[in-house]
């Protein structure tokens, strides 16, 4: 299947969809720190403290990631069930995609000014959508 040729309200059901996949992305990094300095099944949150910055920074931007997705999977559904047939629809969602990518390896290496880079265009993108969606409804 061509990406390029799906529809702007298939783009925005799968663009939901790969969002959700995103928020476990620096969970894997978390994961991997925390077998490294040996896993604690009884009290797994309390090993925080032990884990390497790169692992604490994973963990943020994980919890983060579900703050971000809740706004865009609003934001894609308001613009899915509103018809908005519009390429900035489109290029709102994939750009979401992309950057929320960027924005959790931002945070894992620690480059704080293009991790906020990234955050500022993510949410951009929500209210690109949220904004069609509210002027396709007025219409």
């Amino acid at each position: 299947m061509d990406f390029l040729t799906l529809s702007v309200p298939a783009i925005l059901l799968y663009s939901v969809a790969v969002a959700a996949v995103l928020i476990y992305l620096p969970f894997m990094v978390v994961g991997y720190a925390r077998f490294s300095v040996g896993y604690d099944m009884s009290a797994p949150r309390a090993m925080f403290e032990r884990l390497p910055s790169y692992a604490q920074r994973a963990t943020w931007a994980h919890q983060n990631s579900f703050e971000a997705f809740m706004i865009f999977a609003a934001a894609a559904l308001m613009a899915y069930v509103t018809n908005v047939d519009s390429i900035w629809a489109e290029y709102a969602a994939i750009t979401f995609l992309v950057v929320r990518s960027l924005y959790s390896i931002f945070y894992i290496l620690n480059v704080p000014l293009l991790r906020s880079l990234m955050y500022a265009v993510g949410s951009t993108c929500s209210a690109i959508l949220i904004v069609l969606s509210i002027i396709q409804a007025s219409n």
